[in-house]
């Protein structure tokens, strides 16, 4: 674990150098979000795609791959910068965004609509009208049942959660442990035929939303990962320790139940519409402080936009290789065959330098 200086491990900080730094991770950003605009399992004509609309060039150019991009580019940013909020707060480099239980309430909301076969809100309340009507109902339902985990892990930790750094996270695995059993007994009892579209959402896959809906979605990540970001000074004093950092001014309780508040709703709204994506949240953060260090100031917009450049090109990953698997391959599915493999790697080397 690093050792943080007295002014909160931001003795490194350099205007120059974040600049730098935040101008090479938008460059990688804007690069992955043309790649994965532009290919795809079938190939197409970028030129007629933008002087011919009524081309099926522009039609999945448009409608296909550019919402999907910009999904991922959403998505990947609110867990990475998640993760690295969490890492830093709990002092766990190796700690992920989905250790709160958001992923378990999210889960087991989405496996209940799906079970009983909604695919729109519509169908839940059909009085609703205009877009909402047109929402998807496991997204609704995943982002009411991570809501409603955020709140029960928050309550279920106070008194204890400004003290202790561990204290919501303990209580985030004993209801991911709660949420898991609950999903084996609705797939269990679930028939047949809707047995797929749950494994589908749990192993985690992009869609192509709606521009309201990838509009909203921005909105909330950007405020969320725009909460961490201003609190990232503070957290950087938190890396103390508690009695520092009271010391130097900080509101510890406080900071640590918004940047848990932040970090919990971004990942629900990830989680809402995508499913379970795993190894985003947890590789990326870990690799930039390996090569950047712990200032949380710059690991934050550094993570949203590595988190966001990595879901993206692991996407086009998955849907260049349908023509090996004949079928679209859940973006979960890379995410997972990358990050494995990596974490493994990264959490040996931890172990041989002695810092696990």
């Amino acid at each position: 674990m690093e050792s943080p200086t007295r002014s909160g491990g931001t003795s490194g900080f350099r205007a120059s150098r974040a600049l730098a730094l935040l101008g090479a991770f938008l460059a990688l950003a804007f690069i992955s979000f043309a790649l994965a605009a532009r290919f795809g399992e079938q190939s197409i004509s970028l030129i007629a795609a933008l002087t011919d609309p009524t081309s099926s060039d522009a039609v999945i150019f448009w409608e296909l791959r550019l919402p999907r991009a910009l999904l991922g580019a959403i998505v990947g940013a609110g867990l990475a910068a998640s993760g690295t909020t969490l890492q830093g707060l709990l002092r766990n480099p190796l700690a992920d965004p989905f250790v709160l239980g958001v992923s378990g309430g999210a889960a087991l909301g989405a496996t209940l609509a799906l079970a009983v076969g909604l695919a729109t809100v519509g169908e839940v309340a059909p009085g609703l009208g205009g877009a909402l009507s047109r929402l998807s109902a496991p997204a609704l339902f995943a982002f009411l049942g991570a809501g409603a985990s955020i709140l029960f892990v928050l309550s279920a930790s106070r008194g204890a959660a400004g003290r202790a750094p561990y204290a919501a996270l303990l209580t985030g695995v004993i209801f991911n442990s709660f949420a898991s059993a609950a999903i084996t007994l609705v797939k269990v009892m679930s028939a047949p035929d809707r047995l797929g579209e749950i494994l589908h959402w749990l192993v985690g896959a992009l869609s192509f939303e709606r521009v309201s809906t990838l509009v909203l979605s921005a909105l909330l990540q950007l405020m969320a990962v725009g909460v961490m970001w201003a609190l990232s000074g503070r957290l950087n004093l938190l890396s103390l320790g508690d009695d520092d950092a009271t010391s130097l001014g900080v509101p510890v309780a406080a900071t640590r139940r918004w940047l848990l508040l932040a970090s919990s709703v971004s990942v629900a709204g990830a989680v809402a519409l995508t499913g379970l994506i795993g190894f985003v949240g947890l590789i990326v953060p870990h690799l930039l402080r390996l090569a950047f260090g712990p200032d949380q100031r710059l690991l934050v917009p550094l993570s949203a936009l590595g988190g966001a450049s990595f879901l993206m090109l692991s996407d086009l990953l998955a849907r260049l290789a349908f023509p090996l698997f004949n079928q679209d391959l859940p973006v979960g599915v890379v995410t997972a065959l990358l990050g494995g493999p990596l974490f493994l790697v990264l959490l040996r080397r931890r172990v041989g330098l002695g810092k696990v």
